[in-house]
């Protein structure tokens, strides 16, 4: 359904003065912004966004060094559990409330409570007040990317907002850079504590560029309510599952009671969201949404690629390392390229949507190429020199690239604007929940390759290093590239199955929530 310009007179309506339910607030009544405007906001998101992906790897690197001076090196990898958990579970909530109160004040109330809980991380004496602290974090972690993603789609279009995706690519490229080197440095150099107070200042710039100008956002809300009881389940659901698979084959056996336990209850409180999802008036997640092919097959296909993508970046190391054998400072350098086809593939993915109609053929060529890439790691990896290797790091990274700005797009394009806040950021807990299964299978092959799984040790990877024959961890990872094969290929066919409708070319001009055309 189109709404009426802006610029168009008043018309005559019959229902003037009655009072309509449920009627959204027209986008096109809001201020036009200026490109000026415009840039002052995507700055500010840009730093918001740094915020949460910059803490995603800021902190590994100093890990060891946390645990020496806070003395409590068995509850260290709650650090990074806790803001995991956390940042993952509340992300639908803020789309949701985002779509009632508005996204300006979610997402200042996102960035204040994520300071709050770097401020209290930085001053933490102990590991339990610094796992608290860093659940505090992630709670405003958890909106930070998901409501600028929404912001994004409020003042631009379709069209215009897939020239704009490659600056989440680069956000997220380059903290997985920066991160482990800053983190490195502090705690080497300076005081673990900076990892967490670097993020202040950011937050404080984030906070004053996108204050006053998000006050301009179109306004497309309807009358909603929270659905607590459904939102309690996914919740506990989320968080149960994660911890499963975050403990399991790491901190417990995977056939121990404690990972079965996590598991079972997790999917018992899932099927009982789901029920929640068909009984309830309003559900959390409307079912005009889920139904929608474009959203299942959209958020499928960014699950299985991201997904993939993080685990490679977590384990790739430990090829490059343990096989081909760098030291830990040319496999940083060796990761690079990783990151960099990402971004190009990002690029050229949103550039070409804002011009071909036939926006999903780059996407798959480019994905079909990243599963060739990957197969030849899988079948020749420790074999190839480092410079093909190299290239094959980009060629792969690149496909998986095209899908994170096609993914978003198609899926905000297809839900009415009404209903963006909670499509985007249940496409974003889903692509965390899946992301963290994906990275559960690879340690898994990883950890069981080298005769580790289930073992405490397993916690410090340089251990694994050291202590795994080059010839068996080889093998191990033609296993766990022909499982990232197996990732891509399955997110290639998730994206064949999503519709190219038409890109919107106009802001606030949505669908009716049942996927039809304008």
């Amino acid at each position: 359904m189109n709404f009426d310009d802006a610029s168009t007179p008043p018309k005559s309506n019959p229902t003037q003065g009655k009072p309509v339910l449920n009627a959204p607030h027209r986008a096109d009544t809001a201020p036009r912004l200026s490109p000026a405007e415009i840039r002052s906001i995507i700055i500010g998101l840009v730093a918001a966004m740094l915020l949460a992906a910059l803490d995603q790897t800021i902190v590994a690197t100093a890990m060891p060094t946390i645990g020496l001076e806070l003395g409590d090196a068995a509850n260290l990898p709650w650090i990074v559990t806790a803001y995991l958990l956390a940042s993952t579970a509340v992300t639908p909530l803020y789309g949701k409330l985002s779509d009632i109160h508005g996204r300006r004040i979610m997402l200042l109330i996102a960035i204040t409570t994520f300071s709050v809980g770097s401020l209290l991380c930085a001053l933490a004496p102990t590991m339990i007040a610094l796992a608290l602290a860093r659940g505090l974090q992630g709670i405003g972690g958890g909106g930070l990317i998901a409501l600028s993603q929404i912001i994004l789609a409020d003042i631009l279009s379709a069209k215009e907002r897939a020239r704009y995706q490659v600056y989440i690519a680069g956000v997220f490229a380059l903290s997985s850079v920066a991160g482990p080197l800053l983190g490195g440095f502090f705690a080497q150099h300076l005081h673990w504590s900076a990892i967490f107070w670097i993020n202040l200042p950011i937050g404080l710039a984030a906070f004053i560029l996108t204050n006053d100008k998000l006050r301009l956002l179109p306004r497309n809300e309807r009358r909603h309510s929270v659905d607590y009881p459904g939102a309690a389940l996914l919740v506990v659901s989320s968080t149960s599952l994660m911890l499963a698979l975050s403990w399991g084959g790491v901190r417990y056996p995977w056939g121990s009671a404690p990972v079965l336990g996590l598991a079972g209850f997790g999917l018992l409180s899932g099927a009982a969201f789901a029920v929640r999802l068909a009984t309830a008036s309003e559900p959390l997640i409307p079912l005009s949404v889920l139904r929608d092919r474009v959203v299942t097959s959209a958020t499928l296909a960014a699950c299985f690629a991201m997904g993939t993508l993080i685990g490679l970046s977590i384990y790739v190391p430990i090829f490059l390392e343990g096989v081909i054998g760098l030291d830990p400072s040319r496999s940083g350098l060796a990761m690079v390229p990783l990151m960099v086809g990402t971004v190009v593939g990002a690029t050229l993915s949103g550039r070409s949507m804002a011009y071909l109609r036939h926006y999903k053929r780059l996407p798959l060529a480019l994905l079909t190429l990243s599963v060739c890439a990957c197969g030849l790691l899988a079948f020749m990896g420790p074999e190839l020199p480092l410079w093909f290797t190299e290239i094959l790091f980009v060629l792969l990274s690149m496909g998986i690239g095209t899908v994170l700005p096609l993914s978003t797009i198609v899926v905000q394009n297809a839900v009415a604007p009404q209903q963006l806040g909670i499509a985007t950021a249940s496409m974003n807990f889903f692509r965390s929940l899946g992301g963290a299964l994906i990275v559960a299978i690879f340690g898994t092959l990883v950890l069981g390759g080298a005769g580790g799984a289930g073992e405490s040790a397993v916690h410090d990877m340089a251990v694994l290093i050291r202590g795994a024959d080059a010839g068996q961890l080889g093998q191990t990872f033609r296993l766990v590239f022909l499982a990232a094969c197996f990732g891509l290929v399955l997110a290639l066919g998730c994206l064949s199955l999503v519709e190219e409708r038409p890109l919107q070319e106009t802001v606030g001009h949505g669908r009716d929530g049942r996927g039809q055309r304008d």
